[in-house]
């Protein structure tokens, strides 16, 4: 078992435990680290920001039918814009770690920040399809390189509270993401009706995320918000396409986006068509989505303390393949169970993240393993829902899609033990 909370840090990070004693003995004693109040801020900020990576996603597939018919899109370039997030946090997020590089990551992730919030506030004003697209396409660059930077922030900032500040924004990121799905038609309805004014809403929400971060800009003049001195000689020579673990982890990341864009996307469809109501059935998606609100904040601390992360990995797949089972012998007949047991497998997602920030020692290997593991699971990940709607499509009922949907948790699941063993990417690049 691992104390992730009592880890001793150091003027770059966690002290190395396997250290000769001599080496620990003779390391300076104190350190002037940053203020609590500093502390303070920055997780402020990465809640607020957190809390923004989403609703640009869920407010628009809440009111897509509105926006569609507004806009005059045609059903294939709906389709498309449905696919547009993992594409473009595939593509935006490799550019990520050469950013924070050069500008630090606080102010990469306060740029994310201008960017989300310009993207929404100008997508409802913006007339025409092409520009729509446009303006989803900047909100989504920002919310691109702040995902990447999120474990990178906590591993430099919370060099000994990984878990408890990934399950913090894991769990504000849930609460967004459901948020924005549950609220926003109300939302749309109190505004008088009006899909700009639904959608452009959500732009108060990711202005008030760049507040905290505009104090902190400072920090970069200082030790603690720049890449350490003694960091920057191994980024260049850290090969991460070596590293078997940091493939395992993009794999198991991909996968498991894979399996929460099919949930998030199909599963209230599955439902309808087995004769639940409209209503019960985005109410059952959004119970899903609502499990990770907790469980995004326990998860991260209780797999922070494992030497391994494999038991959990499993724990989560069969859960999933519990309720992929259940939704293709009784859809309705046990509709909650199943919810509620894809909810919890959907909590692979926080998982990932604490594993991006324990398969790397130095900051520099966590930003170029988040980039990596991110932009290439994305890129995994893209086909999925696509494939499932074909499989609908072609043979006629939800059989054959659940079925592929179950066959995915077992690779899940495989990579995800290997994902979690007890090594570094710098042990293996």
């Amino acid at each position: 078992m691992r104390d992730e909370e009592t880890t001793p840090q150091t003027a770059t990070g966690t002290l190395n435990p396997g250290a000769p004693a001599a080496t620990r003995a003779d390391a300076p004693a104190p350190r002037t680290g940053p203020s609590p109040w500093t502390l303070r801020l920055v997780a402020i900020g990465l809640v607020l920001t957190a809390l923004n990576l989403r609703p640009a996603i869920t407010s628009l597939g809440a009111l897509l039918e509105e926006v569609r018919d507004g806009l005059h899109m045609s059903g294939s370039v709906a389709g498309v814009l449905t696919s547009v997030p993992p594409l473009c946090f595939a593509v935006f997020g490799v550019m990520a770690p050469r950013l924070a590089r050069r500008f630090g990551p606080g102010a990469v992730v306060c740029a994310g920040m201008v960017a989300i919030t310009a993207g929404l506030v100008i997508r409802p004003l913006i007339g025409g399809t092409a520009g729509f697209l446009a303006a989803s396409a900047l909100a989504l660059m920002g919310i691109a390189v702040s995902n990447v930077l999120m474990p990178v922030i906590v591993k430099r900032w919370f060099p000994d509270r990984v878990g408890s500040m990934t399950g913090l924004y894991s769990m504000a990121l849930a609460l967004g993401t459901s948020l924005a799905a549950a609220v926003t038609v109300p939302l749309t309805d109190a505004l008088g009706g009006s899909w700009k004014a639904g959608l452009g809403i959500w732009a108060v929400l990711a202005a008030a995320a760049i507040l905290p971060w505009i104090p902190l800009l400072r920090a970069r003049a200082t030790a603690h918000e720049p890449v350490p001195a003694t960091a920057r000689p191994e980024a260049p020579e850290l090969r991460i396409t070596r590293s078997r673990t940091a493939w395992a982890l993009a794999c198991f990341f991909g996968l498991q986006a894979t399996a929460a864009y099919i949930t998030m996307g199909w599963m209230p469809q599955i439902f309808r068509d087995a004769g639940v109501s409209a209503g019960t059935a985005g109410v059952l998606l959004a119970v899903t989505m609502a499990m990770g609100v907790p469980l995004a904040f326990v998860i991260p601390r209780v797999a922070a303390r494992m030497r391994t992360q494999g038991p959990i990995v499993v724990f989560l797949g069969a859960c999933g393949l519990t309720g992929h089972a259940g939704l293709y012998l009784a859809p309705s007949g046990g509709a909650w169970a199943w919810a509620l047991l894809l909810g919890i497998s959907n909590c692979a997602f926080p998982l990932a993240l604490t594993m991006i920030g324990m398969r790397a020692r130095s900051g520099a290997g966590v930003v170029r393993l988040s980039a990596f593991a991110q932009s290439t699971g994305y890129l995994i990940s893209i086909p999925g829902p696509l494939l499932v709607g074909v499989l609908y499509q072609h043979s006629g009922g939800w059989g054959v899609p659940i079925a592929l949907m179950a066959a995915l948790m077992v690779p899940q699941m495989v990579v995800g033990v290997l994902a979690g063993r007890d090594r570094t990417i710098e042990d293996e690049s």
